[in-house]
């Protein structure tokens, strides 16, 4: 196997075990590409992504353009003579002169599998539909939205307890595996590339903030997905006396009585939702706040059966 010459494309903490494993790999990173650091919260200093700041760490400066469109920019890319680019969640469209500039072409890992859930936040959306299950699929990239053939795909269950962050780390971790193999596989001579199906193709639309406030009018199984695909971070929320309190945890429950979607039943905080439902949020939070337990919470800050929770607004 003759080492690659690689760039690796990549910019959240999910792309970071992939980088690390092509460092480690025997193969040589000619480059990584990632997003332009942004401004941290309140205005403070900008701040680098993380595969900027693991690259930086491996003692390679990070090329950080807001677009690959320029043409400047793309011979920039055509210049570093890669055999191959990897990228890994980098969240930038690849034009067809970057796609066409390595030898062996550009290949992705996507955290789905393909064709479902293509798209911004698969993750989340696999949790969210109910999916049994999900994994990473590495593909070969085309001008298309995940639509590349496959070269590799690895299943992954999503059990009754997975959250947005349990799966996130260990599709990272999938991720990183199958892009190492697939590097070493190409280097060697080449995989067998898949044309994916048309049937089942789904999209996983980017993550709007409308949806992490809590619409009790929704059947509670669903809320409860929400809330694990959402957790730990944007986490779902309701409001409360104008105070916004974050559910990183819940439980369907039986609804007691009929009420309207939004009525606190009890003195658990378990909650009427739509279909003849009912949810009891398990761990809370308020901005600024530890993270604690339901009753724990409900200690410092009684909301008293009867309530009526605020449903957000629609259309």
């Amino acid at each position: 196997m003759r080492p690659l010459r690689l760039v690796f494309m990549g910019t959240p903490a999910y792309a970071v075990p992939a980088l690390d494993a092509l460092l480690a790999s025997g193969h040589t990173i000619a480059a990584v590409y990632t997003q332009p650091p942004r401004a941290a919260e309140r205005g403070r200093r900008l701040r680098q992504t993380p595969a900027a700041v693991r690259a930086a760490g491996a003692g390679i400066a990070p090329s950080t353009p807001a677009s690959l469109k320029p043409a400047e920019v793309q011979a920039a890319f055509a210049a570093l003579r890669p055999d191959l680019a990897v990228t890994v969640a980098y969240g930038l469209i690849l034009p067809p002169a970057v796609l066409a500039a390595p030898r062996l072409g550009c290949i992705n890992a996507h955290a789905s599998l393909l064709p479902r859930w293509r798209g911004a936040a698969p993750i989340q959306r696999a949790i969210m539909a109910g999916d049994e299950e999900t994994g990473v699929t590495v593909m070969r990239m085309d001008e298309g939205l995940d639509t590349g053939p496959i070269l590799m795909a690895e299943r992954l269950p999503i059990g009754p307890e997975t959250t947005g962050g349990t799966l996130h780390d260990a599709l990272a971790a999938l991720s990183a595996r199958l892009v190492a193999d697939a590097v070493d596989a190409l280097a060697a001579g080449g995989l067998p590339e898949t044309p994916q199906p048309a049937e089942g193709a789904t999209h996983a639309a980017k993550l709007g903030k409308h949806e992490s406030a809590i619409d009790w009018r929704a059947p509670a199984a669903q809320i409860e997905r929400t809330v694990r695909a959402l957790a730990p971070a944007p986490g779902a929320w309701f409001s409360h006396e104008d105070t916004r309190i974050r559910v990183l945890a819940a439980e369907v429950s039986a609804l007691s009585a009929a009420a309207p979607p939004g009525t606190v039943l009890d003195d658990a905080l378990t909650v009427a939702c739509g279909a003849g439902s009912a949810l009891r949020p398990m761990r809370l939070q308020r901005a600024g706040k530890a993270a604690m337990a339901a009753d724990a919470f409900l200690r410092g800050r009684r909301i008293q059966p009867g309530t009526r929770l605020p449903c957000p607004a629609t259309g």
